[in-house]
């Protein structure tokens, strides 16, 4: 089946994932496939941003900043020697990693990416070339990532750091600071030198070990300094990296923020970045927490479509995470309990959309394992499978085994769900198949006509975090791009093609 991509509303070539040396085999031993083995069973993990601006919350001389939190320095345009006076007021006593990690592991989650670094410069670790650092700069002394690494060890999760490489407001060589005219300037590639590069190094000899290293804001940065950065990935073996370090450097798995794409892109690992609020850090009065049924139908959506869920907390100024936040995750981890086997481990639907809710599958040893994710329960109490053609199946509820009946009708499959409805965010009924099976290929965006329907539902956009992005707008025939105000942004949209032909 052949693959296009429009990007940027021209047609393109997407960028694969490196295969480095004989068979895909990689300077550290591992095929990008075994690097990825572990990742595609996870499924979800913990996101966490902290640093020195949870201090003031998202507030800065009485103004409460737009945006998320952790962009305070930029968008108050606080001066470096001014910004620098917060790291005397960072004391979070009440910061125990064990608990983070444990709350990580009850609500099912299999690994935690940690902000080494955020775009302000402040490294939340011992750093050797940077005295900006939690340990040298503020009355804590402790170094937060290491005890982290610790942590995740202790307690069985996998263990990842963000670092942005390019945007750093308080070296005179970093990309952003454009308000500070004290500083004296130098160029990014002495930033490189002088900083990113000896602490990515450090973070990666020094905090082993490290399963990913989680880029950010790829601009302006030469490709020497690229090519510098990209090359450490050697140093931990079987590190999985993201697709944000610059332009044609994939790493292993793409990213998307805030945005669940409406399909996922085929033939490439990739996962959704989400805060579990508004906010990335802490954000003092932040009321827009997500529902836990949101939350919990997010990581049901972004499984079936083949994704990773990488969900975000911000711990405040203390060290703790507002009661907001660990009710859900606690709602989470009960979810999880009772339904985990039909996210771990799990691949996309083979069906397109489904009006009751999601699908997720599994395939081994000649079976294959339907989960079928109810969203909206039928009135009648009739679930439609549609378009699934099989000999056997045999369906039961997830949550206590319950057979329930199932019928092949025409091209479709018919459970009969029990009469009593479940109270959970999302209900999931077992459906196993023995043998050959198939499903009516789907293809919203080729018509019949040869024409391609390029749906701003369809559409994969790419935008950075604290700038003006796209988003897309209205729903059904109605959705729309726009607020495209970023000139770092663009649209995709990967279209199958089951046979050649002009379309």
């Amino acid at each position: 089946m052949a693959l296009m991509t429009a990007a940027c509303l021209c047609l393109g070539t997407a960028v694969g994932a490196e295969a480095d040396g004989e068979e895909g085999v990689a300077r550290d031993g591992f095929t990008h496939d075994q690097r990825m083995a572990w990742w595609r069973e996870a499924r979800f993990g913990m996101f966490v941003h902290w640093g020195i601006y949870s201090v003031t919350g998202g507030e800065y001389q009485g103004r409460k900043l737009p945006n998320s939190a952790e962009w305070m320095m930029n968008r108050g345009q606080i001066p470096v020697a001014e910004y620098e006076k917060l790291a005397a007021l960072f004391d979070p006593e009440g910061f125990d990693a064990d608990t983070f990690v444990r709350l990580a592991k009850r609500a099912g989650m299999r690994y935690l990416i940690f902000t080494a670094k955020h775009h302000d410069g402040f490294s939340m670790f011992h750093s050797r070339v940077n005295p900006f650092n939690v340990v040298d700069a503020t009355p804590l002394g402790r170094d937060i990532v290491r005890e982290l690494v610790d942590a995740c060890q202790r307690h069985g999760l996998r263990f990842g750091l963000y670092y942005s490489q390019a945007q750093d407001w308080h070296h005179p060589g970093g990309v952003g600071n454009t308000w500070d005219d004290s500083l004296p300037r130098v160029s990014v590639d002495e930033y490189v030198n002088e900083k990113a590069y000896p602490e990515v190094v450090q973070l990666l000899t020094e905090y082993a070990p490290i399963s990913i290293f989680w880029w950010d804001t790829p601009r302006e940065m030469s490709r020497e300094s690229l090519d510098k950065l990209y090359a450490t990935r050697w140093l931990q073996p079987g590190l999985i990296t993201n697709d944000r370090l610059g332009e044609n450097y994939p790493g292993d798995h793409r990213t998307f923020e805030r945005r669940i794409p409406t399909h996922g892109p085929e033939g490439v690992d990739w996962e959704v970045c989400m805060p579990i609020s508004g906010s990335w850090g802490f954000k003092r009065g932040d009321v827009a927490f997500k529902s836990t049924e949101t939350l919990i139908r997010n990581l049901v959506d972004i499984a079936s479509k083949g994704g990773n869920y990488l969900l975000n907390v911000s711990p405040t100024a203390d060290g703790t995470l507002l009661l907001q936040a660990v009710e859900r995750l606690y709602a989470i981890g009960e979810w999880m309990a009772v339904n985990s086997e039909s996210i771990y481990g799990t691949t996309a639907s083979p069906f397109g959309r489904l009006q009751w809710g999601r699908c997720t599958m599994k395939q081994q040893d000649g079976r294959t394992t339907l989960y079928l994710h109810v969203f909206d329960w039928p009135e009648n109490g009739a679930l439609v499978v549609p378009g699934l053609k099989a000999e056997r199946v045999r369906c039961r509820m997830l949550d206590d085994g319950t057979p329930v009946a199932a019928e092949a009708a025409g091209d479709n499959w018919r459970i009969q769900l029990p009469a009593a409805r479940r109270e959970s965010p999302v209900t999931v009924v077992k459906m196993e198949i023995d043998g050959a099976w198939s499903v009516a290929p789907v293809s919203p965006m080729l018509q019949a006509d040869g024409s391609i329907l390029l749906g701003a539902e369809f559409a994969y956009l790419h935008n950075n975090e604290g700038m003006r992005g796209i988003e897309v707008l209205g729903t059904g025939d109605e959705a729309f791009i726009g607020r495209w105000k970023d000139p770092h942004a663009w649209v995709e949209w990967p279209v199958k093609v089951a046979r050649p032909g002009t379309y």
